[in-house]
């Protein structure tokens, strides 16, 4: 009663999870991002797509049985998306099963003119994506045309991709035929399914940002989340030989190889400039 009389108590939703608390909303979110809407010499070449991994799953069991309402973060996924739109790249969306993406809208910046527009825009793929198995079988011939595998942020990059085969896959075939990929915050918890199938852990000495778990584990007390967390995945990257490179949830990026990271949703607008800066510095 005392939390909820201070702002600090999860809200409750409809359909039995809960998404974060009053003061956890007004402390971690923004209705304006920090995009910069920078004007690039556009990509004119032929790897001009992006294969964009959204997660189709919206409730994360916390430790205590509670459900927390997530999804992608829809700004550590728009407004690095931005950024590789006015860079000339194009996206092909996908979810695991091809059912809708979801996004946790209660971090939506709801007075940022440039993300509404690309939300909007986005839109029709966000509800009808394509089945990554589908991508898989149709579109793996074709390496020449993409640059890039992205797979933004949000804890619920966390809920299935990590254990998703295709998703393992696709990393894979990313790795072998020299694409980026391009991750932040939660998202780098899809790098997990590179050892599926027993196969080895593609990042193993890789510098990366991730979301730390030592904040994952303070938000509780805000609010943020009902609960801890069901794994830590820092640490789990960590003890499959990821270096990394933050110890807070910041601006951070780093790029090592063709590996392009962030640390937190602070992380998006720098994330997108890196990736955008990287890849057309480096694509033919």
């Amino acid at each position: 009663m005392l939390k909820k009389l201070l702002g600090l108590a999860p809200k409750l939703e409809l359909d039995g999870s809960y998404s974060p608390s009053k003061v956890a909303l007004k402390l971690a979110t923004t209705a304006k991002t920090d995009f910069e809407n920078i004007s690039y010499q556009k990509y004119r070449g032929e790897r001009s797509k992006i294969l964009v991994i959204f997660t189709e799953q919206k409730n994360m069991k916390m430790q205590n049985g509670k459900l927390f309402s997530t999804g992608n973060h829809p700004v550590e996924a728009l407004v690095p998306m931005l950024h590789l739109r006015n860079a000339g790249f194009e996206f092909e969306i996908v979810t695991p099963t091809g059912k809708p993406a979801v996004l946790e809208m209660w971090a939506f910046p709801n007075e940022d003119e440039h993300v509404k527009s690309i939300y909007n825009e986005l839109k029709p793929s966000l509800q009808k994506p394509k089945k990554l198995e589908d991508f898989i079988e149709n579109s793996f011939s074709d390496s020449s045309s993409y640059a890039a595998v992205f797979v933004p942020g949000g804890h619920g990059a966390m809920l299935g991709i990590p254990e998703d085969k295709n998703v393992g896959k696709t990393l894979h075939w990313a790795h072998e035929e020299g694409l980026y990929t391009i991750t932040l915050c939660h998202g780098p918890g899809a790098l997990l399914a590179t050892t599926l199938n027993n196969r080895s852990y593609l990042y193993d000495g890789y510098e990366m940002t991730v979301f730390p778990d030592a904040v994952d584990k303070k938000t509780p007390m805000i609010g943020y989340l009902p609960g801890y967390m069901p794994f830590g995945l820092s640490e789990k990257l960590k003890n499959l030989g990821s270096k990394l490179m933050n110890t807070k949830s910041d601006d951070s990026v780093c790029l090592d190889r063709k590996l392009i990271t962030g640390a937190s949703p602070l992380a998006s607008n720098n994330l997108g400039k890196l990736a955008a800066d990287t890849l057309l510095k480096n694509l033919d």
